[in-house]
């Protein structure tokens, strides 16, 4: 893993996606992890609601074991209201992500909510 996927911060909404999936083709649990606050709600699609960091951690960790990879897709603009942000992805198997990160004390970027498939 490279120190600088491991250690770069989000600075803006946009940049989230892609270090979710740098992070997760490494093996970086810890900094997938990193990319939501405390108390984020995580959607699976499939009943499954992770809520808080370790939970989410603790999914990412059980995904990254089968050996899967996330896939890269085409990412909307973001919509930023204020501290807000909503961020979508169209993945290359035709569903469509979904997030809301918020604005942090320091600039950076963190989600709160997120659901794998909206479609």
């Amino acid at each position: 893993m490279t120190d600088k996927v491991s250690c770069e911060l989000a600075r803006d909404p946009q940049d989230l996606e892609r270090l979710l999936i740098a992070r997760q083709w490494v093996g970086d649990i810890e900094g997938m992890a990193a990319l939501y606050e405390p108390d984020a709600v995580l959607d699976t699609g499939e009943g499954r609601l992770m809520v808080g960091k370790e939970a989410i951690r603790a999914l990412f960790a059980e995904f990254t074991a089968t050996g899967e990879k996330f896939s890269s897709g085409n990412q909307s603009p973001a919509v930023i209201s204020g501290d807000l942000a909503l961020t979508s992805t169209h993945l290359p198997d035709g569903s469509i992500t979904a997030e809301i990160a918020r604005r942090q004390r320091d600039g950076t970027w963190l989600w709160v909510i997120d659901k794998y498939s909206v479609t």
